[in-house]
């Protein structure tokens, strides 16, 4: 199930995003989660969330969407991590178009690594690791 982690400047948790609808492809948005992003404006770092499956994280066309229309209603540009099972990337607008996101590999920035492993929990990596091992 995909997961998300709204973090602050520093990459600490500010509000942890599980919704009860959300997939293995697809978390869905809430007032609760707009909500948060608004009033942490001053200082929120990001929002990261999980594809929950082993393989190279990158966003989807969904997700390019989302990351600029969050980004024009808060009036600031954010770090979007995505995290797999087996990658994390680190994503931010690189310009000039409106959905260009580029992948940060080679800056300082990272969420915490405990944070990272929850993130692969609640998107239940353990289960599905378990369930591969069994077949």
């Amino acid at each position: 199930m995909e997961t998300g982690l709204v973090f602050d400047r520093f990459g600490a948790p500010i509000f942890w995003h599980v919704p009860p609808d959300r997939s293995c492809g697809a978390l869905p948005d809430s007032r609760a989660l707009w909500d948060v992003l608004w009033e942490s404006r001053g200082f929120l770092g990001g929002v990261a969330h999980t594809h929950p499956w082993h393989c190279a994280a990158a966003p989807s066309t969904t997700d390019v969407t989302t990351f600029a229309a969050v980004e024009a209603g808060l009036g600031q540009r954010l770090v979007w991590p995505i995290v797999t099972f087996t990658e994390v990337g680190y994503f931010r607008w690189i310009g000039p178009g409106r959905l260009d996101y580029g992948d940060l590999e080679h800056r300082r920035f990272r969420i915490h690594k405990e944070n990272i492993k929850k993130l692969r929990e609640l998107s239940g990596q353990e289960e599905r690791d378990q369930q591969a091992n069994e077949a």
